[in-house]
């Protein structure tokens, strides 16, 4: 896969590398790259925009705050993510959706845990980014299975943010660039193999709710219930016919 590069604001020898997949993320990504740049982290860290070649305004915007873009002809979320992490020098990657917000403690937290030797994955919980009953029950939801999961040694995680260490994460060959949806889930149960996964509870992501506002109630609900219990059964992303990948 040929891809293009752009450095801009080259980090000396950074400790992580926060990578961010986008495509058409011009109402969010701003928000975004302001709070990965707004970290207490006190160690070097790089940011890395990883682009499906955007349409509107994306790149320009990322151009402000990124250290490097990374452009390919071909979209795909764990394309993306992929293309991302070949490009990182950081020893661990941090991965954050384009419409995700990290705390100002977000790095900082996430790599107290993440730099432990017997740890492969660190993640938070999310909250979505405006209040509803849904997106209440939806998140709450989420928060809770992924601490199950965890506890029953089958570790489902959302990729909008999480964490790991560069090495592992190609002893497993990345995401898995034939799903659409669900490859954090079968990301995680796969690192998991190499080392304990964990949610830290001293920070936390903010999450965008489009998909809940543009869907509504119940098309949401059964939207994303399709797609985690299909999973759960068959390992596949069977559900993403019920659903359109954003990037």
């Amino acid at each position: 896969m040929k891809e293009k590069l752009i450095i801009l604001k080259e980090v000396s020898n950074p400790l992580i590398s926060v990578i961010i997949p986008t495509l058409n993320e011009e109402k969010y990504i701003e928000k975004t790259l302001l709070s990965v740049k707004a970290q207490t982290f006190k160690k070097s860290y790089e940011i890395i925009v990883s682009d499906g070649k955007s349409k509107d305004n994306t790149v320009e915007i990322a151009k402000k705050y990124a250290n490097k873009i990374v452009i390919c002809n071909k979209k795909g979320i764990s394309l993306g993510r992929n293309l991302g992490a070949k490009h990182a020098k950081g020893k661990f990657l941090v991965f954050v959706d384009a419409d995700t917000l990290l705390l100002p403690n977000g790095l900082e937290e996430i790599f107290k845990e993440v730099k432990k030797k017997n740890v492969a994955l660190v993640s938070c919980p999310v909250i979505p980014s405006s209040y509803s009953p849904l997106n209440y029950f939806l998140y709450s939801l989420y928060n809770y299975s992924a601490k199950q999961s965890i506890k029953m040694g089958k570790p489902k995680i959302a990729g909008m943010i999480m964490a790991t260490k560069k090495e592992l994460f190609w002893q497993v060959n990345g995401f898995n660039e034939k799903m659409k949806t669900c490859e954090g889930l079968d990301f995680s149960e796969r690192i998991s193999k190499l080392g304990k996964v964990k949610i830290t509870e001293k920070t936390f992501a903010i999450s965008s709710d489009r998909r809940i506002k543009k869907w509504g109630k119940f098309k949401s609900i059964f939207k994303y219930f399709c797609l985690y219990f299909g999973y759960l059964l068959t390992k596949k992303d069977i559900g993403a016919s019920t659903y359109e990948p954003i990037r």
